[in-house]
């Protein structure tokens, strides 16, 4: 029988959902400004860009090093903590990025999100050793 990951399946079809908006802006700007390759100077589908491709270079591996870790047995209480980080980090990481660009509030989304990365990381690597 395969490993019982609830809270990690959890996250990861929250985050598969939220993936979709994301990458539906970007083929919008593309579709209104006719830009079908980077961002042909357009402002707005850079930064749709930034958030949509900032999002896919992380999410995957904190969800991976979360699966990881409910599957090597860290308390629950860490999990949902590591997935609301990541949740709420990638939530204010994307809406700054979106609405202003650069700021404290898309580092701080940032560092939300290398908050679990970290800890997630940590975890596996006293598991391996």
């Amino acid at each position: 029988m395969p490993p019982q990951l609830p809270i990690t399946v959890l996250f990861v079809g929250l985050f598969a959902l939220i993936q979709v908006p994301l990458t539906m802006m970007v083929g919008w700007r593309r579709a209104q400004t006719v830009i079908p390759f980077l961002d042909g100077g357009d402002p707005t589908l850079l930064r749709r860009m930034r958030a949509h491709a900032n999002f896919t270079e992380t999410v995957p591996m904190v969800l991976l090093a979360m699966a990881m870790s409910e599957w090597t047995g860290l308390a629950s209480v860490w999990l949902w903590a590591g997935g609301l980080c990541l949740l709420g980090g990638r939530a204010l990481h994307a809406y700054w990025t979106l609405r202003h660009g650069w700021g404290i509030p898309r580092a701080t989304g940032m560092l939300l999100t290398f908050a679990p990365m970290l800890g997630f990381g940590g975890w596996l690597l006293s598991r391996g050793l």
